[in-house]
């Protein structure tokens, strides 16, 4: 879709209510930028597409404007550089993501050159090595503080934090990894090919219900990527000195914003239970250490990038509204010509 003279770029063109639409965007063309002194011009391969956009598309402080492009996580090649930090040919991450073409400064918004691990494909830097990785390994060695021989619960399982939450406890040596997810197509993902210990489809009855007959001895720590009825459910379960690591709440994003707390949460004093959210971006500091942590194994082919990718940057909005609808296992990225 692109050519030698033209970018392309996904606006916001207007504030969804309830569960976004296609009308809600726009795919718009300009010229290719140029780069001017401290900046270079990067060409998008991989895009990444991500749940937490929804809230972000609502404006507000740390919102998107609207008719600009929007803005997520991408790898891309060096095409032109007036960085001297950055070089033609050299691979980088960054936020200027949803376009073929952006101009970025090397560390201005978390841009990064990547270290190019050899054997290590290009997707691994948004899933596991990248965000999606490093919130589920904050999430765990952080947060919820996960030590060897533990029984880990994990919501929204077969998404692109809940997979790498899967792979990295194992590797952690967690003893019991048990997932929720929408289909029993997920769950045999999850048990069969991912190596779950033990899965269920929240469609099937109450969560809190599910979580008792696959953990009967109950869940040290919970990873939520979801809310609501999961974490009402995974509260009942935790053992004393139970964990939650909070990551997001999926079944919110849509809907009311502001739900009614679990009618259980007291429940975290009477067990001693500790709750925390979990944001990345105040973990950006471990990335050279889960980095170190994890490419050996995905060298090895012990550990994968777990990804769903969608070929072009028009079906950039079908791909953010199929993880919405959780049409994805593992993550959802955007591959770009070039």
């Amino acid at each position: 879709m692109t050519t030698n003279h033209t970018a392309h770029a996904v606006h916001q063109i207007a504030r969804p209510t309830g569960f976004p639409s296609p009308t809600d965007f726009a795919y718009v063309e300009t010229p290719i930028p140029v780069p001017a002194p401290g900046t270079a011009l990067v060409q998008n391969l991989l895009l990444s597409v991500d749940p937490y956009h929804r809230g972000m598309m609502d404006g507000g402080e740390g919102g998107f404007e609207l008719n600009t492009p929007l803005e997520g996580r991408s790898v891309g090649r060096v095409l032109a550089s007036r960085d001297p930090g950055l070089h033609e040919g050299d691979l980088v991450f960054h936020r200027e993501g949803w376009r073929t073409h952006a101009l970025v400064t090397l560390g201005a918004n978390g841009t990064r050159k990547l270290r190019g691990h050899e054997g290590v494909p290009l997707e691994a830097y948004l899933s596991i090595l990248g965000g999606t990785g490093l919130t589920a390994y904050a999430a765990l060695t952080r947060t919820a503080a996960l030590r060897e021989g533990e029984d880990l619960f994990v919501s929204a399982a077969a998404g692109g934090v809940g997979t790498a939450t899967g792979h990295i406890a194992r590797l952690l040596g967690a003893r019991r990894i048990i997932g929720s997810a929408g289909s029993a197509a997920k769950v045999r993902h999850l048990t069969d090919a991912l190596g779950f210990d033990a899965a269920f489809d929240y469609h099937d009855g109450p969560v809190g219900e599910q979580l008792a007959k696959a953990a009967p001895e109950g869940i040290d720590v919970y990873v939520d990527n979801v809310g609501g009825d999961h974490l009402a459910g995974a509260i009942d379960v935790l053992r004393e000195y139970g964990r939650i690591a909070w990551v997001g709440g999926i079944s919110m994003y849509n809907g009311d914003r502001s739900p009614a707390a679990p009618r259980n949460l007291f429940e975290v004093v009477h067990k001693s239970l500790r709750l925390e959210g979990v944001l990345v971006r105040n973990h950006t500091n471990l990335q050279d250490e889960l980095e170190d942590f994890l490419v050996p194994h995905l060298q090895s082919g012990r550990i994968g990038t777990d990804t769903t990718v969608v070929q072009g940057i028009d079906h950039t909005v079908d791909a953010f509204l199929g993880v919405l609808r959780g049409d994805n296992l593992g993550k959802m990225l955007v591959r770009l010509e070039g």
